[in-house]
């Protein structure tokens, strides 16, 4: 065993993850708060976390399964404790690291709704471009789903983000991790016609830098009023799909992966971190390839009029 460190492991894990990993607070807490549960169980059990093996995590994601902890949580906590133990073999405090023959829980795969084409033209028809907000929403719509943003994203955009002759907007996405993502030219004909009504409200100091505007507020939109106002929109539009602001980011990925778009590049603009987040859009592609074979197929045909 590595000669311990001045600080404790827990103390140190928590500064590595706010200053190298430059996670945001919520992240850091979340990561902090799963790696805690772990050591009370691990005290309970009489054990320490500097000399956990791979006995007693199974034993530990095995405690999970029978209290009723969703597969996702479980691989959620998983990460974590990966996530935990790498730092203490990278900085000492361990030899081996116990969690890297640990086998990750089986998800169900779940495929989000995707909109075609035609149900985002249908969302974006549907705006009251008579209403106040109503070219502010229509710009909304369009840069969410022309740049495939989170809806936190969306609500952080500011003006000196937006790069529009180079036609490319600057993202800070998780962790504070910027990212270049090329905007449509409608978005950017959207975005500037809604400039126009931006200019008559009277921003509340402070926050004059940010893109989408609430008119009544005079501050910028919060996630809950985009998820409002996207739910009025995709019901006035007639869609019977389970439809958030998430959407149209999913929907942006899964189109560009139908156009031929590599998953590497489609990676990049999403801003995952990880390949594997972004296959998921691998595998719609693929379902939808199977429907329409079995949809179009002169064999599929001759077999359904024959039942």
């Amino acid at each position: 065993m590595c000669a311990k460190k001045k600080n404790s492991p827990l103390d140190r894990y928590r500064i590595y993850l706010r200053l190298e990993k430059g996670l945001s607070p919520r992240t850091l807490e979340a990561y902090m708060s799963d790696v805690e549960k772990f050591a009370a169980y691990i005290a309970e059990e009489g054990g320490d976390l500097l000399t956990v093996e791979l006995e007693q995590l199974r034993d530990y994601l095995a405690t999970l399964v029978d209290v009723g902890i969703h597969p996702r949580t479980q691989a959620r906590l998983l990460s974590s404790l990966r996530s935990f133990y790498g730092f203490l073999k990278m900085d000492g405090y361990i030899e081996s690291n116990p969690t890297e023959l640990l086998k990750s829980p089986k998800l169900p795969m779940h495929l989000p709704d995707v909109l075609t084409l035609d149900e985002i033209d249908r969302v974006i028809d549907a705006i009251d471009l008579s209403q106040l907000e109503g070219q502010r929403n229509r710009a909304m719509i369009e840069v969410l789903y022309s740049c495939g943003l989170r809806v936190s994203e969306l609500c952080n955009l500011k003006i000196s983000d937006l790069y529009l002759d180079e036609e490319f907007i600057r993202v800070t996405g998780k962790g504070d991790k910027q990212r270049l993502v090329p905007i449509s030219p409608r978005a950017i004909a959207e975005l500037n016609y809604y400039f126009n009504d931006r200019d008559h409200i009277e921003i509340k100091p402070g926050y004059e830098d940010y893109v989408f505007i609430s008119e009544r507020r005079r501050k910028p939109l919060s996630r809950i009023t985009v998820f409002h106002i996207v739910k009025e929109l995709v019901e006035a539009a007639g869609i019977q799909k389970n439809v958030s602001p998430h959407t149209f980011r999913h929907s942006f990925a899964t189109h560009l992966l139908e156009g031929g778009a590599n998953l590497r590049i489609i990676q990049a603009m999403l801003g995952h971190e990880s390949i594997a987040t972004t296959e998921i859009y691998a595998h719609i592609d693929r379902t939808r390839l199977r429907e329409e074979i079995f949809e179009h197929h002169p064999r599929n045909k001759y077999c359904k009029n024959n039942k």
